[in-house]
């Protein structure tokens, strides 16, 4: 089924009953320029999900953000003000997650995130409508920083995008990194041309490189790192390695060691089951995002379960005690929403003609990121 035909079925579920639904999620999302494979995979996972629940009670619009945060405070408003919308979820980009989530949550609405985890929202920004189903910013980079160590690694070149992920970013793998920096550089934002940065890094004396370039960002940065010659080893978090991008970066990906908190091979029955529906639903292997996606849905879903949305406190309790059956296994949050889990590293590999992650090692167990003693909650 493609994603229309998804989305209209779950729209007509919603109205069966010729009452309003329930619940009503305003999906604030990318899904045109750049980055829209991310959004695209955060909907397809969640909208796949709210299909197999088969609600009646659950309705979810859904909104193009164009990665633009002045788009994005438009439509949060749209939806607050005339959808009417219960919970807030989908937004991929920390610098539009500041721009909403804060004045969302103080109008008591309930704000999922499926992605963004920027460090002000998971610190002395908490907030209880906020809660984070991925990660805080920090943690994939901080797992890099901790292999980047056991892999010998002593003088690393580090670059990211000059915004709230990624400073974020670089602050994390610093921050388990014990060796050396051999340059450190933030780029604009949605950069595709990177033959300065690459002459930096030859020119540095690193032994390593470590980058955080999601998207389209990624894309260009590791094609121009494999034709340039530099024969430095790469290490970076999944959002520069996931399954959606590899097939663009091809066999310039290879071997490369990233972090993931999940992956398609984690061994448990809800992921296999999801990892193949997905495929079924939409004939691609599924990304980390659509993972995301996915357990965000099913959060929420759970919390409808076991309270009412208009009673914020009981429905608040029900999310906080995130009873589903998650992708990655066993799933709590901390004191601040924020997820306590295992992160993982894990190898590009090619599969047939397929490129995709393959898991060799736990580098973080049970990690809670380094905001959550700054929540008051």
């Amino acid at each position: 089924m493609n994603f229309s035909k998804l989305a209209a079925a779950a729209l007509v579920a919603a109205m069966a009953t010729g009452a309003q639904a329930e619940v009503k999620v305003g999906m604030i999302t990318t899904l045109s320029g750049g980055g829209a494979g991310l959004g695209i995979d955060v909907r397809d996972g969640f909208m796949l999900a709210v299909k197999q629940a088969g609600r009646d009670d659950l309705e979810v619009v859904i909104e193009d953000d164009q990665r633009k945060p002045d788009v994005a405070v438009q439509l949060a408003d749209k939806m607050i003000q005339s959808e009417k919308v219960d919970v807030l979820t989908g937004i991929i980009w920390s610098n539009l997650a500041m721009a909403v989530v804060p004045a969302a949550t103080a109008q008591g609405k309930f704000y999922l995130s499926p992605n963004a985890g920027p460090s002000a929202l998971a610190g002395k920004g908490c907030h209880p409508n906020y809660f984070n189903v991925a990660w805080q910013n920090d943690n994939l980079h901080e797992a890099a920083g901790a292999y980047a160590n056991d892999a010998g690694f002593a003088n690393s070149f580090i670059i990211a995008p000059n915004y709230p992920a990624g400073k974020d970013a670089l602050t994390g793998y610093k921050r388990f990194f014990k060796g050396e920096l051999a340059g450190e550089v933030y780029t604009k934002l949605g950069q595709t041309d990177y033959a300065a940065e690459i002459a930096q890094i030859r020119a540095s004396g690193a032994d390593s490189v470590f980058f955080f370039l999601p998207g389209g960002m990624g894309i260009s940065f590791l094609k121009q790192y494999a034709d340039s010659g530099v024969d430095l080893p790469v290490v970076g978090p999944a959002f520069s390695f996931d399954q959606g991008i590899l097939q663009a970066v091809g066999d310039a990906a290879l071997g490369v060691k990233n972090t993931s908190q999940w992956n398609k091979d984690i061994d448990n029955p809800a992921n296999m089951a999801f990892v193949a529906s997905f495929q079924a639903e939409y004939g691609r292997l599924p990304s980390l995002y659509a993972s995301q996606g996915f357990d965000t849905a099913n959060l929420l879903i759970s919390a409808m379960d076991k309270a009412d949305v208009k009673d914020a406190e009981a429905f608040r309790a029900a999310l906080k005690a995130a009873e589903f059956d998650s992708v990655r296994g066993d799933f709590a949050f901390g004191n601040n929403q924020h997820p306590i889990q295992d992160i993982y590293v894990r190898e590009v590999i090619k599969e047939g003609d397929v490129y995709t992650n393959r898991i060799i090692a736990t580098g973080l167990k049970d990690h809670a990121d380094a905001y959550a003693a700054e929540c008051n909650m």
